[in-house]
């Protein structure tokens, strides 16, 4: 049996996984992934196609490395096919984990309105409709991030760990350890509301990314909740959307 393999390098580790056909068959993560580290998967696991998308760096070595194993290698580029629609003005520019994301929530949720939330670094707010187009989005900083710049660019604020204790957010924070926790963590919140209002109310919103369980925790679905704002549409977690959405991309680059 041969398999595919897809490769997600991002700013901070890279998400690697085996796939057969659709089904995931085991993933790895690593913070500096090598050639090496290739070889090894490759000796236990036949590869027949492999696809590369990185947001950090060009990744030459490891692209040469896989055209040794497998019979077809792809690397996401804004030239490579894709099995959705992208309406984006400068597509060159467009983040290939932000099309990624898209490709797998349309393979996921295929015919329906979906708001993606990649929340790592950034966060990112991506809609794609019903028939598969990527519309467009917004970037925004993600929880680490405004945390931290509090933090540098001011000259009391302390450092904070905002994704702590999500679960115990406090309505109304009287101390500034926890109003910058409430700062930084309702403020993401609120945003997913907001871009989810914008969408429209038939949205299904998915949430991706490193910080996701930590945001899923904040997202109030429930009218009785006292906890602020309620997002008025469904929303589920994926951790391995950007995966799946490269393995679609893979497979819809195959020849029949």
């Amino acid at each position: 049996m041969a398999y595919n393999l897809i490769i997600d390098q991002g700013n901070s580790r890279a998400k690697v996984a085996i796939f057969d056909k659709w089904q995931i068959v085991k993933q790895w993560q690593f913070y500096q992934l090598t050639t090496s580290d290739i070889d090894t998967i490759t000796r236990s696991y036949p590869i027949e196609a492999a696809i590369y998308c990185s947001v950090a760096t060009y990744g030459e070595e490891i692209i040469v490395s896989l055209r040794k194993t497998a019979k077809r290698v792809y690397e996401l580029t804004s030239m490579l096919p894709l099995p959705i629609t992208v309406d984006y003005a400068t597509p060159a520019t467009l983040g290939r984990d932000r099309i990624a994301a898209a490709a797998g929530a349309a393979a996921l949720f295929p015919g329906q309105k979906v708001l993606v939330v990649d929340a790592g670094t950034a966060v990112t707010y991506d809609l794609v409709t019903q028939n598969a187009h990527f519309a467009g989005g917004s970037i925004a900083p993600g929880l680490w991030m405004r945390s931290h710049s509090l933090h540098t660019m001011t000259k009391r604020l302390p450092e904070v760990d905002a994704e702590n204790n999500p679960e115990n957010l406090p309505l109304w924070a009287t101390s500034t350890t926890d109003a910058i926790r409430n700062g930084v963590m309702r403020g993401i919140a609120a945003e997913i509301i907001y871009h989810a209002e914008m969408a429209g109310s038939d949205t299904f919103v998915i949430i991706t990314g490193g910080d996701a369980d930590t945001i899923s925790k904040i997202i109030d679905t429930t009218s009785e909740s006292p906890s602020g704002p309620r997002l008025k549409t469904g929303f589920e977690v994926a951790p391995d959307l950007v995966t799946k959405g490269l393995n679609s991309i893979l497979l819809y680059n195959e020849p029949d």
